[in-house]
């Protein structure tokens, strides 16, 4: 066997391997979570019970919702949980095949977008839903029982935390382009009307229909690629370097 054939199954044990530790930590902390499937949906129902009037409640109207939609959500908290550990993994894997300059840039970026997809969720449980569903509360016809299916409210909700976790990582997409040499710092200063307009279409895209939400996800992008702005001025284009031992 040559020496490239060789590297390169090599390379595909050691991902195998990866992949195998990064799917049972998952299966692991979901078995965890298990236990306490339905606390989480309880949990999660808790912003739209609060601005529910005196006496509303979630419905299921299939029959296994009951039981699939906790599960769901238990599945979808252990990925959350433990997807800092799967990113180790992946990093690990990729990090000796990186230039010097390229690991001492990718470090920063990996745990800065981690740390703003969760931030993006916290802005989203915290300020969002409450503000939202008091909104689509107050608006709701009089004579009109305001009463969700609970797999489409979880589906609402997991919407919700995708569309705030990914679209906080603007800064780090922000330093990514500049990092590369694609644009330069006036390209994106003169860019800005292109993103607020992309910004709102965005969040007319992945919220509801309602001003409130879109206005909660629209100006936060705008702020945050702000924030990446004054990211991009520490960074300059990638210079040409040997790879890393």
């Amino acid at each position: 066997m040559s020496g490239g054939e060789d590297g390169f199954l090599s390379h595909l044990v050691e991902l195998r391997a990866r992949l195998l530790r990064a799917v049972m930590a998952v299966l692991l902390v979901f078995l965890a979570l298990l236990p306490l499937a339905q606390r989480l949906y309880r949990m999660v129902a808790e912003p739209l019970l609060a601005a529910l009037p005196e006496g509303g409640q979630l419905i299921a109207i299939d029959v296994a919702s009951p039981f699939f939609a906790p599960l769901k959500l238990a599945f979808v908290v252990a990925v959350m949980v433990a997807m800092p550990y799967v990113l180790y993994q992946a990093w690990a894997f990729v990090a000796p095949g990186l230039y010097q300059h390229e690991l001492r840039l990718a470090r920063p970026l990996l745990y800065s977008a981690t740390a703003l997809f969760y931030l993006g969720c916290a802005f989203a449980w915290f300020f969002v839903l409450p503000t939202v569903f008091a909104f689509l509360s107050a608006v709701t016809p009089e004579g009109v029982a305001m009463m969700t299916d609970i797999n489409r409210y979880l589906d609402f909700v997991l919407v919700i935390f995708l569309a705030f976790g990914f679209c906080f990582e603007v800064p780090v997409a922000v330093v990514i382009l500049r990092a590369l040499g694609w644009v330069d710092e006036g390209q994106l200063r003169e860019a800005r009307p292109y993103v607020i307009v992309g910004a709102f279409v965005v969040a007319a895209v992945l919220t509801p229909p309602d001003v409130v939400s879109q206005l909660l996800l629209a100006i936060p992008m705008c702020l945050l690629y702000e924030c990446g702005l004054l990211a991009a001025r520490w960074v300059g284009a990638r210079p040409e370097s040997s790879r890393a031992d």
